[in-house]
């Protein structure tokens, strides 16, 4: 159903401020600007800016709730017979054609991991929201199993798995190797992490040796 007026104008704000905010971080760096700055160049004042984003790292990284949508919707409306796990590989292997944002694979996305390798605040909340998928997901799992502990873990791998899928190509672009390139390979990189989600690393080292030093 289409949202009404008072809905939309709110989800236009909401985007005008990330907008705003986005351009000077990647102009500036995220601890350069402040909320009046952003404030400015959105057209609100600073109490307009925190009723939408309490916290400045937020309109950063403003593309967290899609990707908790995404997640949650993938494994609650996943066939019967699925996995959680394939649900999950499904879905980013989806995104990565759809050339979506959260797929981590696109060339623009380099400005975009340069500001958060810039900012020790960026980070820590990136890994505050990752912590929060997680919780979610596991919320999910639960429900479905009645095990809070196979809950917990699985939501912990699940999401450990996400954000290796989309931080590998980002470092692959702050290497400067080509887009091209690591595009192309981004299919591999999704099956190799989900594939170890599904059989296991208990065997992973038994047959190299400890390193030295």
């Amino acid at each position: 159903m289409r949202p009404g007026l008072r809905e939309r104008k709110k989800q236009e704000a909401r985007q005008r401020i990330s907008e705003a905010a986005t351009s000077l971080f990647l102009e500036r760096g995220f601890d350069d600007v402040t909320i009046a700055e952003i404030a400015e160049a959105a057209g609100y004042s600073k109490v307009t800016v925190f009723n939408y984003f309490p916290r400045k790292e937020d309109m950063f990284l403003d593309l967290y709730p899609e990707a908790e949508e995404l997640l949650v919707s993938a494994i609650r409306q996943r066939p019967p017979g699925q996995s959680p796990v394939d649900a999950v590989r499904g879905l980013l292997h989806r995104l990565l054609r759809e050339h979506h944002p959260l797929s981590g694979a696109l060339p623009h996305m380099k400005a975009f991991a340069q500001v958060v390798a810039d900012s020790a605040a960026l980070r820590s909340r990136a890994r505050e929201r990752r912590d929060e998928l997680a919780g979610k997901v596991a919320e999910l799992i639960e429900k479905e199993t009645g095990d809070p502990y196979t809950a917990a873990l699985t939501g912990n791998l699940l999401l450990a798995a996400v954000s290796t899928v989309v931080i590998t190509p980002i470092g692959r672009l702050l290497e400067g190797r080509a887009a091209k390139a690591i595009t192309a390979d981004q299919p591999g990189v999704i099956d190799r992490a989900f594939d170890l989600l599904t059989t296991g690393i208990g065997d992973i080292g038994a047959n190299t040796p400890p390193p030295q030093g």
